[in-house]
């Protein structure tokens, strides 16, 4: 099959599994492939408990994902790096820790090993306050360590897997006859608007007549959706003319195109294509191309980690031994947690002394402690 036409399948796949989660399962085993893997995982990470939920995954034994998630997540070289990602930014254990120094680490030689792991590709979809949704690519002893045409490849996904995850399983087409799609739209809490390729408006659902009733942030010029300001507005018709163009098309554009309220409210709207795959039953029925789902903006707030970081210049390994000697305690300790020598642990806490103004511990403890809480003196 052509590279194109194989793009162009699986970006259909991932965007009907927006609105189908039981097919993500196969579509990560196809993008694993396709990126140049092994294994593939879309899970969820807490920057407040320091954990994750494992939402979907493919190619990893059962047992070793439970291992992982209740174990070895805590060892995982990449678990602190994750919260100064940028949204759509990529990573790779190798990028990380030297192999020289991995394979000596339990996490390397309990968990990775045994499954024949050797490095992977990691992406953040979206970002809050308090979590972060992730996606990584999982490459075998056989792939070799992650280079720049995985790196290529996973850029051609990662806007169209951010789109399908922004959207969520908001309508489950499983579920949903073309008779009965109306009723199934009434019911969905956001903004909901089906479009044709000039922003007319097909259909609407009740919270989408309301936000146009209100005027605040949309509105219906003549039959057309709107948007009060107009960058957004000429952003939104790029995506529905993009839309009607197929999936590859819509490509960057208009991810999340942000809607501002005259009283400051702040809203966002996701635009899905519904001109292939499963999608289609509902495009064909009101000669539409996209579905576009509005709501209020989520809060943007750093999470703590992710704002010391930037504060003081540290980079993942200094953020991780920071993390490690407030949670856990001393020099030795801290070692025994990450799996590092204690040499590597007192010259990150050296640099750490030096870039916060920190003299002892117990300062980084309140310095880290001043970001949890910011009303704290």
């Amino acid at each position: 099959m052509l590279d194109d036409e194989r793009l162009s399948l699986l970006i259909g796949d991932i965007y009907d599994a927006a609105l189908d989660s039981s097919l993500w399962p196969n579509v990560l085993e196809k993008l694993a492939e396709f990126i140049g893997g092994t294994a593939a995982t879309l899970h969820i990470r807490n920057s407040v408990q320091r954990d994750a939920t494992p939402l979907y995954h493919f190619g990893i034994n059962a047992h070793y994902t439970k291992l992982y998630f209740d174990k070895y997540i805590k060892f995982d070289p990449l678990s602190t790096s994750y919260f100064c990602l940028n949204v759509g930014d990529m990573i790779s254990n190798s990028e990380v820790v030297p192999y020289s120094e991995l394979v000596g680490t339990r996490f390397y030689m309990e968990w990775a090993q045994p499954q024949g792991f050797i490095d992977n590709i990691v992406t953040l979809l979206d970002k809050s306050a308090t979590s972060i949704a992730v996606f990584a690519v999982i490459r075998h002893e056989r792939h070799g360590f992650t280079d720049d045409g995985a790196r290529g490849r996973m850029r051609l996904i990662i806007p169209h897997m951010r789109r399908a995850v922004l959207v969520g399983n908001t309508i489950d087409l499983r579920a949903t006859e073309v008779a009965t799609f109306a009723d199934t739209l009434d019911g969905i809490g956001a903004g909901l608007f089906i479009v044709d390729e000039s922003g007319r408006i097909a259909h609407s659902n009740a919270a989408g007549q309301a936000l146009i009733a209100a005027g605040e942030i949309l509105r219906a010029a003549g039959e057309r959706l709107a948007a009060g300001d107009a960058q957004a507005d000429q952003s939104l018709l790029d995506i529905f003319t993009a839309a009607g163009s197929g999936d590859v098309a819509i490509g960057t554009k208009g991810i999340a195109v942000p809607l501002s309220a005259r009283d400051g409210e702040r809203y966002v709207a996701h635009v899905l294509p519904l001109t292939s795959g499963a999608r289609r039953r509902a495009g064909k029925a009101y000669e539409a191309v996209a579905a576009v789902f509005v709501h209020k903006a989520a809060l943007t707030t750093p999470s703590p980690p992710e704002a010391i970081a930037k504060t003081y210049a540290l980079t993942p390994s200094e953020l991780r031994v920071l993390l490690a000697i407030v949670n856990i305690g001393g020099v030795p300790d801290t070692a025994a947690a990450l799996d590092i020598a204690e040499t590597t642990v007192k010259f990150h806490l050296r640099r750490l002394f030096e870039k916060t103004g920190a003299k002892r511990q117990a300062d980084l403890v309140k310095l880290v402690a001043g970001f949890a809480n910011p009303l704290a003196e």
